[in-house]
């Protein structure tokens, strides 16, 4: 299993015209086979935070996401939104081992 933390900032000006790209890039991930949980959050106390939650059910899932027209879509769609200081991380964990 493939799991992936992390953050961007998103200037809070741009959260409006972000929400419905992310939207579309969430909903579809969603449906991709081997997406188990896919979802970005605003953080509650800092205006422009966002974090990044993905489960995936292996790597083949994962590289065959990044080659998915709507993740192409939404990395040419965020340029325009100011996305700054992304920190994601990935770890591999075996299906047996609570994280």
């Amino acid at each position: 299993m493939i799991l992936i933390a992390g953050t961007f900032r998103l200037p809070p000006e741009n959260l409006a015209a972000a929400l419905p790209m992310a939207e579309r890039v969430v909903m579809a991930t969603r449906a991709e086979d081997g997406c188990i949980a896919y979802s970005y959050a605003q953080d509650l106390f800092d205006p422009g935070l966002i974090h990044v939650s993905e489960k995936w059910r292996d790597r083949d899932a994962l590289t065959a996401h990044f080659k998915s027209a709507h993740m192409q879509a939404w990395i040419a769609e965020r340029g325009d939104l100011n996305l700054s200081e992304r920190d994601i991380r990935v770890f591999e964990s075996d299906e047996g081992v609570a994280v």
